[in-house]
């Protein structure tokens, strides 16, 4: 069973720092990228940050210079630096990660969700 398990969500004040990590668990073969997404309430899931097994990375216009994704592929695992945190930023943060799995004896890409860690930034 493949899942991607979410951690580090929580409430800071406006200018505070959060981290965020997902580690991918699993018969998993390889990971071609991950990265974070957000929701905020009345709005559509945006992506945040994004990730490749190469390193190469790319951010939201409103993320950028405050933000940084990182990843640890021996540990399958992708982290979300969040700086300066502004009230908009308030949101459900998922993960998100294309891996390569196992499926009855077959190799099969395959997209995955994490279940969401809430980002509460008080003004």
């Amino acid at each position: 069973q493949v899942q991607l398990v979410e951690s580090g969500g929580g409430l800071v004040q406006a200018g505070g720092s959060l981290r965020l990590s997902c580690a991918a668990s699993g018969s998993i073969f390889s990971i071609n990228a991950m990265g974070w997404y957000r929701q905020a309430p009345g709005k559509q899931r945006e992506l945040v940050a994004g990730i490749t097994s190469g390193g190469s990375t790319n951010y939201a216009n409103s993320v950028k210079g405050r933000f940084t994704i990182s990843s640890d592929n021996a540990k399958n695992t992708v982290y979300l630096q969040m700086n300066s945190l502004k009230s908009e930023d308030t949101a459900v943060y998922y993960c998100n990660a294309e891996l390569e799995v196992s499926v009855y004896g077959s190799r099969r890409w395959y997209d995955y969700w994490g279940q969401g860690t809430q980002v509460t930034v008080s003004s």
